[in-house]
Order: structure tokens, then sequence, then C-alpha cells
């Protein structure tokens, strides 16, 4: 058995067509989750011509605004919640449901990815995905963490829920 190298496009790690292709085929919003090693984005997008538009964004970085500041920003309750806020700020533009976009990911089960689309379904947006990818109550609520966070995600979660956004949405326009 010989060696078969990826294709290009996926060995540099750009964007793979035929995925993007499905995925605006739908003509449904896209919910776009990415991650860096320091923050979780998730952002609302939908497809134009002349280039995607952000209809509203969140970053865990925002989580500060609701009292999640000591906590690392990298987390899975901090994915999560940062897929409620996200969902929050695009339930309050109109967006109502969307399809998710985790790009290059290789999607795992229990993975910061789909705590960020359990925030966004929590939030009251339509998301097809199965549950049984969803990670454990405990592991949303920051059970496994080494450093504790000095809030509770429920604290958070009633405060995101509860509240204004606090600053408003990032989104370009």
């Amino acid at each position: 058995m010989s060696y078969k190298p990826k294709f290009k496009r996926h060995r540099l790690g750009i964007t793979d067509y035929r995925k993007r292709k499905r995925l605006l085929k739908s003509r449904k919003i896209r919910a776009v989750i990415r991650k860096s090693l320091k923050y979780i984005r998730v952002q609302f997008v939908k497809y134009d011509e002349k280039g995607d538009i952000v209809l509203a964004s969140a970053i865990s970085s925002d989580l500060e605004r609701f009292g999640w500041k000591k906590a690392p920003k990298d987390t899975t309750p901090a994915a999560y919640l940062t897929g409620l806020l996200a969902g929050k700020r695009a339930k309050g533009k109109g967006i109502t449901e969307c399809i998710v976009d985790i790009g290059r990911y290789t999607p795992t089960r229990g993975s910061r990815l789909f705590a960020a689309v359990k925030g966004i379904i929590d939030a009251g947006i339509k998301c097809p995905c199965d549950e049984s990818v969803f990670p454990s109550e405990d592991r949303i609520k920051g059970e496994h963490l080494k450093i504790k966070p000095d809030v509770s995600v429920d604290e958070v979660r009633e405060k995101i829920l509860g509240g204004s956004l606090d600053g408003g949405s990032r989104s370009s326009t």
C-alpha cells in the first residue's frame, strides 16, 4: 500500500469549497464556530455575492461583561456561554434558525464546538444537531476544571438571558 497525500487545500488548511458549497446551497444563515488557543468565536453569517455578511457575533472575551473575569476563555463552559450570548444577540436581530459551520475542525463528541452549539440552541435558535454529541452537564458547568471560575455558569447564564446585551452586538454593517 502506498502513501496518498491529502489534497493541497486540505494540507494548507484553507477553504474546502466542496463543503462550503453544500452549506451555501441550504440558503440558511450559518452559525460559524471557530476556536483559537485563547478564545472561542461564534458568528451568524449570511452569504452575499460581494462577501459574507456577519449578522451577529460573540467572542468568549465578551463574557467578562457578565462576570466571567478570571476564568479561562477557551474552556467548555466558556464555549457554551459564548454560544448562548451569540444566540441571544442573533435572536434579537430576528434570526430563528441556522446551520452549523465548524470549518476544518473534526467533529468530536463532547467538544467545545458542540458546547457552543448547545448554547445557541438554549438561546432559542433552531439548529439541526444530534443531542448525543453535546458535552455532559458536568462539563458545561465546569466541574472538570482545575481553575474554578469566580462565578458559576448558571449565574452568567441568567445574566445573559435575563438582562440586556451590555454593550450591544459585535457585528459589521
